[in-house]
């Protein structure tokens, strides 16, 4: 099935993800109703855009924390780990769902992909 520019709905449907929730934006915008599409490019505002904001306070809060001298440090370095483990699994995340909308499914992230699901589907 086609979607904007002509294209392959599973191609725009990937290109949704490719700069995270920045294509997600701009394809939700530019489709106005293929459903395939809409699922994908909202999933990836709502995963991509989480992640981000996820990852931004917690290195804010490390910044803070690591102010106090000797258990700030330990505990700002503990944070530093687990957003570089957040963004390890939001690189696996992106290219999973990049290869499953090429491949034409519709694979929901959990609890996020119900709630777009839901969201397009109105």
């Amino acid at each position: 099935m086609k979607s904007i520019f002509d294209l392959d709905e599973r191609v725009v449907a990937a290109g949704s993800y490719l700069l995270g929730f920045i294509t997600g934006i701009v394809v939700l915008v530019l489709e106005k109703s293929n459903r395939f599409v809409r699922f994908h490019a909202l999933q990836s505002i709502v995963t991509f855009g989480a992640l981000a904001i996820i990852i931004g306070a917690l290195d804010l809060l490390g910044g803070i924390i690591g102010i106090i001298p000797l258990l700030g440090w330990a505990v700002a370095f503990i944070i530093g780990l687990i957003v570089k483990l957040i963004g390890l699994v939001g690189v696996v995340a992106w290219l999973w769902l990049m290869y499953s909308s090429w491949k034409g499914r519709e694979f929901r992230v959990p609890i996020i992909g119900d709630i777009v699901w839901a969201q397009v589907n109105k």
